[in-house]
């Protein structure tokens, strides 16, 4: 399979890793100092684009992959405001793309323990839930993609959570606390807490490092290589699941 690598930082240069281990040919490498590769033969000649950047630049990358065919698949985050857009894209034959928040398979496993006790804890009220995340300085934006996506699915899963904040002070028993800390290089720590007066029931997801990130990320690419349209990390997990 022939890859594109847009963002060639540390998340991209262990893509590169992975994916030359497992067979594949990079094709280009795309980072702020050489936009102009997006017009070059070898970034047309990719089966998959593979794009971990930063919430100002996402888009405009997606943009200028789909205008030259390249089905891409994302992990950057902090932009999904204008996910719509790229749906509808894809939806009319525009665009292949497939992104999550988190491509760790050990994460979206813990995303599927977070609503199964979020769908526990919503017959005990004495229980309130907050959430930590823990990421390097380098990460932008807060919170975590991951983190929004496991509010999302404490909303989805217990009916008296009905949303979430950062701002200490609107904190509620249905408005859920996400605390944010930017330290040193750490890949990415989420830790989700239910406490009572009496006791706290506590679940965690600690990267050890971005490897996993990558792996996913890669495994994601050479899965997506024959589909079109709008792909989610649930289907890629059901196809994982069904093996």
């Amino acid at each position: 399979m022939k890859i594109a690598l847009i963002g060639y930082g540390k998340m991209g240069h262990a893509i590169e890793s992975i994916a030359l281990g497992r067979g594949h040919e990079i094709v280009a490498r795309i980072d702020a100092d050489n936009q102009a590769d997006f017009d070059s033969e070898e970034f047309a000649s990719a089966d998959v684009a593979i794009e971990f950047t930063t919430p100002a630049t996402a888009v405009q990358n997606y943009m200028r992959a789909f205008s030259k065919g390249v089905p891409v698949v994302s992990g950057s985050t902090g932009w999904t405001a204008r996910m719509p857009e790229i749906e509808a894209m894809c939806s009319n034959g525009e665009a292949t793309f497939f992104w999550t928040s988190n491509f760790s398979i050990g994460v979206n496993l813990f995303f599927t323990l977070n609503k199964k006790l979020a769908a526990m804890m919503s017959g005990f009220p004495q229980y309130r839930p907050e959430m930590l995340e823990i990421h390097h300085i380098h990460k932008l934006d807060h919170p975590s993609g991951t983190a929004i996506t496991l509010a999302n699915g404490i909303e989805e899963a217990d009916p008296k959570v009905t949303g979430w904040t950062e701002n200490e002070a609107e904190a509620s028993d249905s408005t859920l606390l996400i605390r944010h800390e930017r330290e040193g290089e750490v890949p990415g720590t989420h830790i989700i807490k239910w406490e009572s007066d009496v006791d706290a029931i506590t679940i965690e997801h600690r990267a050890k490092s971005r490897m996993g990130f990558a792996l996913g990320a890669v495994m994601a690419a050479e899965w997506i290589v024959d589909k079109k349209g709008f792909l989610t990390m649930d289907m890629f997990m059901n196809y994982l699941l069904s093996k």
